[in-house]
């Protein structure tokens, strides 16, 4: 391997903070421990990066995966060894489900006591193997500045996501003189394979012979910043698009073409549209559980095709007919490119246009409770349906799901694949720094608040006027909503009898507070969005509230329940 001589000795330390700041990176997240303390005293004078100190490791790559997702950059976080590492583990998990190109250091002991059980030693790199998409053990000083530059980029490049560094306490406190050389070798690495013309071609010869074609968006189009590309396809064929919970905002949700979300709390056009397709591309999806509920029936009219950056996810669970491993900006680009072919899907738009006024999202006015619904649709109206929205895991986020106007590519900010609470607060702030310039509003419950709410401290620290609306239904919602419908209404361990008082919570962390209860008044009570100040919104909300329509976990897209078909007078539940 090449070396590089130095003009002068440096520290492991300072070739971690140079390497980063040579990379582009503006922001790390973490906290401070043994391990790590000569990276923290290299931080202490170092120039160009901000380090942002979380006030648990968890909330710390929480709010790396916040900036990663609204950003489109690499989070990056460091922590100390042990409990600092093992902390982090929830959210590289998080990251690894949803494709969130993250950087996470690791604090180790020094080399010679690993292995021996020394204070906060952890196997970190057998701990994160099965989480992460590579990591590394540094072993030698020299190679700080190539690992560090290889793990970037293999975190943002190909299907993103999370790899892990772990940093022996010696090898970031000895100096060197010279460097291996940092340029990329990665020969047994392919960042993506693009599609060529052959690969496409099935695409539009399909799209010629189809009646009824459908696309499903996925969180890919973000990944891959092909959203232009993605419209552009979807306009020039006039195709219906249905959208995972992670591909909202790809098309805005009043766009004529939006059939709005699928799967088990998604839209009756959309799940309708998924059972009677006979020509569905997945640009970017995983077909996860939550979408598709029983693999053998999903789309079982349709021929598939099926778009992703990673070959692993062809074919793994729905049988495919068209398998195409492509970064999807560049397979759009081309398809957009291609010469039209001739379409005519007139009666299918016009079928699913009536199933969309047929049965909209909808909801019963409000009597002595505020309608969660409600809120997040006078939200949207306040801000336009332009808002970065964040949200925690539960009930609140399928109601945010169902009723912002979304419209914008990395709009919606949300744990998918693990669906994990204690999200949304350090996600926002993370999201908040990428995007100083947007609003951006949280949507969380009373359970998802009160795994990470000590977050709260950062907002008046770094001066993040983020609007965090807590929807309180003094439950756990969700399991709550499970438990009625498939327990036997057995509420087990699922309803709070007793809770912090939030609003004294937010008054100890210097936060604007406000509380909301009455039905009547919550339009104009929502005004206070228009402060430019850190807010905590409560607003309480009946504990029976629930989320429909809803496909059971097992059942066919049209297996759906809780469905309000509307008449001339209102709606009746079927």
């Amino acid at each position: 391997m090449n070396k590089i001589k130095l003009e002068q000795p440096k520290s492991g330390s300072q070739l971690v903070l140079e390497t980063l700041r040579e990379l582009g990176v503006k922001y790390i997240f973490g906290y401070p421990g043994g391990a790590m303390l000569p990276l923290y005293d290299a931080i202490y004078d170092f120039d160009g990066i901000q380090h942002i100190l979380a006030r648990h490791e968890q909330g710390a790559t929480h709010e790396a995966e916040g900036y990663a997702k609204a950003s489109g950059e690499v989070g990056v976080v460091v922590v100390t060894s042990g409990p600092g590492a093992t902390n982090t583990i929830t959210g590289i998990a998080d990251a690894y489900l949803d494709s969130v190109p993250l950087l996470v250091f690791t604090g180790q002991v020094g080399r010679a006591a690993i292995g021996k059980d020394a204070f906060q030693e952890a196997d970190t790199v057998g701990i994160t193997a099965p989480i992460t998409k590579y990591n590394y053990q540094i072993r030698d000083t020299a190679d700080i500045p190539r690992v560090v530059t290889e793990a970037y980029y293999l975190a943002r490049t190909g299907r993103p996501g999370p790899v892990e560094i772990d940093l022996p306490k010696d090898i970031s406190t000895l100096e060197v003189q010279e460097i291996n050389d940092p340029q990329l070798n990665l020969p047994y690495y392919h960042e993506t394979e693009n599609a060529d013309w052959d690969d496409l071609k099935p695409i539009l010869d399909q799209l010629k012979i189809c009646k009824k074609p459908l696309i499903l968006a996925g969180g890919g189009l973000n990944y891959a910043d092909a959203v232009p590309e993605f419209r552009a396809f979807v306009e020039r064929y006039n195709i219906p698009v249905v959208s995972t919970l992670l591909g909202l905002g790809t098309l805005p949700i009043e766009h004529e073409l939006s059939l709005g979300m699928g799967g088990m709390h998604g839209s009756y056009a959309a799940n309708m549209a998924l059972v009677q397709c006979d020509f569905l591309i997945n640009l970017g999806s995983r077909f996860d559980d939550r979408m598709v509920g029983k693999p053998d029936k999903f789309a079982e009219h349709a021929v598939i095709a099926h778009i992703d950056i990673d070959p692993a996810e062809l074919g793994k669970i729905v049988k495919t007919d068209i398998q195409i491993v492509s970064d999807l900006k560049v397979a759009l680009k081309k398809l957009v490119s291609a010469d039209k072919v001739t379409s005519d899907y007139q009666n299918w738009l016009s079928l699913l246009t009536e199933d969309k006024k047929r049965a909209p999202f909808s909801y019963d006015p409000a009597d002595q409770y505020i309608r969660p619904q409600e809120v997040i649709e006078i939200i949207g109206r306040y801000t336009k349906g332009d808002a970065i929205i964040v949200t925690d895991v539960g009930q609140h986020q399928m109601w945010t799901a169902q009723y912002y106007p979304y419209k914008n590519k990395r709009q919606l900010i949300t744990s998918g694949g693990m669906g994990t609470m204690g999200f949304g607060i350090p996600a926002a702030i993370g999201a908040k720094l990428a995007c100083p310039e947007k609003e951006v509003i949280l949507f969380v419950g009373d359970g998802g608040f009160q795994m990470t709410n000590q977050e709260l401290a950062l907002l008046n620290g770094y001066g993040l006027a983020i609007k965090v609306v807590l929807i309180n239904n003094h439950s756990l919602g969700m399991v709550r909503q499970w438990q009625e419908a498939f327990y036997d209404e057995r509420r087990s361990e699922s309803v709070f009898d007793a809770e912090p008082n939030f609003q004294l919570l937010a008054e100890a962390y210097g936060i604007k507070h406000v509380h909301f209860t009455d039905p009547k008044t919550i339009e104009a009570d929502l005004s206070v969005l228009t402060e430019n100040v850190p807010m905590l919104i409560e607003i309480g909300i009946s504990k029976t509230e629930k989320v429909l329509p809803m496909v059971p976990a097992g059942f066919n897209n049209d297996e759906i329940i809780g469905v309000r078909f509307l008449d001339d007078i209102g709606g009746e539940q079927a």
